[in-house]
């Protein structure tokens, strides 16, 4: 089991910054991809971002493109989404996840382990 643990979301006002980490255990840390979820009320979980189990190559859904950044720290077994320019639309439960597969897809269904959430809300 690997457990993940997401922390830094809150309340900012719309054009502001957050800075979420989410801190990995219990299993080798660089064996996975890492990726980046969000949840709005009542709507389904998206996709948000994906970083190789290396570091090397990272995946951006559309929406976040040029304002998010996603990034490791495998000697620390620590990811981190840098989210700049925020919007009230990217206000959601914001969940990070572990792949074992090194095929690069949006599905959560392909994660193997998820934290908890953090929430982030952008108020305009």
């Amino acid at each position: 089991q690997m457990q993940l643990v997401e922390s830094g979301g809150g309340l900012v006002q719309a054009g502001g910054s957050l800075r979420l980490s989410c801190a990995a255990s219990g299993r080798t840390f660089r064996n996975y991809a890492m990726g980046w979820f969000r949840q709005a009320p009542g709507k389904e979980r998206d996709f948000v971002a994906r970083i190789s189990s290396s570091g090397g190559t990272t995946y951006y859904a559309d929406s976040v493109k040029g304002r998010f950044t996603i990034s490791r720290d495998n000697a620390k077994s620590i990811v981190t989404l840098q989210m700049n320019s925020l919007k009230p639309e990217d206000t959601a439960v914001y969940y990070c996840a572990a792949d074992s597969s090194p095929i690069t897809s949006p599905s959560p269904y392909q994660y193997d382990y998820w934290g908890q959430g953090t929430q982030v809300t952008v108020s305009s």
